[in-house]
């Protein structure tokens, strides 16, 4: 009995420490599949899109690039960045794509 608490507690551990039982993240990445321009000047409208996650399998959103331009009203991209913030290792997560352009 007293073997299986320490083994349990042990794989515990690493499921804690190894992230995929994280408790709450909050990741803010750009996207580097798009090509960036270098004038700033051009990013004068921002566009945003998001979607919920929960329970690991139920997604209501859209959070994607064609979505977040429509909110913005922009015709031409300078860049994108997402945002991911999740809580207990999946329970709930909010994606958010978020363009900049003209």
């Amino acid at each position: 009995m007293r073997k299986i608490s320490f083994i349990m507690v042990i794989v515990a551990c690493i499921f804690l420490v190894s992230g995929c039982g994280s408790l709450y993240t909050n990741v803010k990445t750009p996207m580097p599949t798009l090509e960036m321009q270098v004038n700033a000047d051009d990013q004068a409208k921002v566009g945003t899109a998001s979607a919920t996650a929960y329970l690991w399998v139920v997604v209501v959103g859209d959070c994607s690039v064609a979505s977040a331009m429509k909110q913005g009203g922009i015709t031409k991209i300078h860049h994108v960045d997402t945002d991911i913030n999740t809580i207990l290792g999946g329970l709930y997560g909010k994606f958010t794509t978020v363009v900049y352009g003209e």
